[in-house]
């Protein structure tokens, strides 16, 4: 789901910037009205380990293989901060390790970071509609988790798509593409169940952690 260097037209990698630009200020605008900063800079900077080191190992499902994200699960438990904290793993895994790129830094952030925005505010319904309910919140943990995932599957899906250079085989590319949506549903599942037992088990142990 990394979208490497040389994939994207300038404009389209721009653009991506300018997104991401106006997402990062947006959050950090809402991040300024946390009360936990302090206590929540802790819980981000753990999770952004985790996204960056999950996002590196890849499982292979043939005929394809993936690489398990996170988003929806960080977006449960960061908030606004999960984008932050998705963009700077990303900058770092590209730096590092070439996993991605620096031209496609901002279409990469959007891809994974804009959708666990999406499913900190649908999880957030849970307080609404009463966080002492167990089924609703693992419905909810599950859909925020897969939910996420499938949303950053169906963007990446799309822009590759529509963004396909002339020079290569346009049916053989859409035809790879689509195969891999196979397996980001197989992802989606897993990433869902991950993120109702994480969920759970903080629910028992460290209830204050899903107070973002």
């Amino acid at each position: 789901m990394h979208i490497p260097d040389g994939f994207l037209s300038p404009s389209v990698c721009i653009t991506g910037y300018a997104l991401t630009g106006g997402v990062t200020w947006y959050c950090l605008r809402q991040i300024e009205r946390d009360r936990n900063i302090q206590a929540n800079i802790p819980k981000a900077s753990l999770l952004t380990a985790a996204f960056f080191v999950a996002s590196l190992i890849n499982i292979p499902i043939p005929p394809t293989s993936i690489h398990l994200i996170f988003n929806g699960l960080m977006g449960a438990l960061l908030g606004y901060y999960a984008f932050l904290a998705i963009l700077i793993g990303l900058f770092f895994q590209a730096v590092m390790f070439q996993h991605g790129g620096m031209s496609t830094l901002g279409v990469n952030a959007i891809i994974i970071g804009s959708p666990s925005i999406a499913a900190y505010h649908l999880f957030q319904q849970r307080g609404r509609l009463g966080s002492n309910k167990p089924v609703l919140t693992t419905i909810l943990s599950f859909v925020s988790g897969a939910g996420a995932l499938l949303l950053s599957a169906a963007m990446f899906a799309i822009l590759l798509v529509t963004n396909i250079s002339p020079d290569m085989d346009v049916n053989a590319e859409r035809t790879a593409i689509l195969i891999s949506l196979s397996g980001y549903s197989i992802q989606a599942v897993i990433e869902g169940v991950f993120t109702v037992m994480l969920i759970s088990f903080l629910e028992k142990v460290k209830p204050e952690l899903l107070k973002s």
